[in-house]
């Protein structure tokens, strides 16, 4: 059976998350469905990394067998029909080897972490962003976002139900941008690493926030993480902010 990468973006408010959930909304449910119109039967995709309800995908990459060999335009095109309205594309499609696998060949993964400081609500943005309505300092935000950088016990940072085998991980990057806009500023968190911990980014955030908001310092944020206790954690963040920029492999199946 032919077995195809793909490269999916999706809004996430009206979705329950990534995964196949039996009476709700999910992505993988809507391709899946998508994938049945065209060949009849069940089909079960795996992908990069499940995201949680309300939160988007700019390039998450799963991957599908099929019994006909399509042409991956043509696949990628029929996706598309099938999946209106849905809000989820098909970006791109590519023939893989049939050992090649989303989830365990991935090698890194990048988030994005919009943040926007405005006292006006939100109105052709909202659900994107997670809007707070006080100013950030950037500056003490990067400071304990350094401090996150690197091998650690990441316990503090993930959520009781997380069911990873280890807390300890490897974060590559973690990087604030300060992005200046016509009404408000716009604040852009980029994380990367191999693999994250359940709420892992979204822990970051909410607590880095509480940084640039001045409650806390980032010497606050190395002894949260020194910690190792989910108590010492600041708030989560909400889901409307997260992306899941994209996913590296050893070579790029879509090149």
């Amino acid at each position: 059976m032919p077995r195809y990468a793909l490269l999916v973006e999706y809004h996430g408010a009206s979705f329950a998350g990534w995964q196949r959930q039996k009476g709700v909304p999910s992505v993988q449910g809507a391709i899946e469905a998508a994938l049945a119109k065209l060949e009849p039967g069940e089909h079960t995709i795996a992908a990069a990394g499940r995201t949680d309800a309300g939160v988007h995908a700019l390039g998450q990459v799963a991957h599908c067998d099929l019994t006909k060999d399509w042409d991956p335009f043509r696949l990628s095109e029929a996706l598309n029909y099938h999946l209106k309205p849905d809000p989820v594309a098909i970006l791109r499609c590519a023939h893989v080897d049939n050992a090649w696998h989303a989830r365990f060949d991935a090698v890194e993964r990048r988030y994005l972490f919009r943040l926007i400081s405005r006292r006006a609500p939100l109105t052709s943005e909202a659900g994107q962003l997670w809007r707070v309505n006080h100013p950030l300092d950037t500056s003490a935000m990067q400071a304990a976002a350094d401090g996150l950088v690197g091998h650690h016990d990441f316990t503090t940072f993930r959520s009781t139900i997380c069911q990873a085998k280890s807390p300890v991980k490897t974060l590559d990057e973690f990087r604030v941008e300060e992005v200046p806009r016509d009404v408000g500023t716009e604040y852009r968190f980029h994380v990367r690493a191999r693999s994250f911990l359940h709420n892992q980014v979204r822990s970051f955030v909410g607590t880095l926030e509480r940084v640039g908001a001045g409650a806390w310092t980032p010497e606050d944020v190395k002894a949260a993480l020194a910690a190792r206790d989910r108590a010492a954690c600041g708030p989560v963040s909400p889901p409307m902010g997260l992306y899941l920029a994209g996913v590296r492999y050893p070579t790029d199946p879509f090149t």
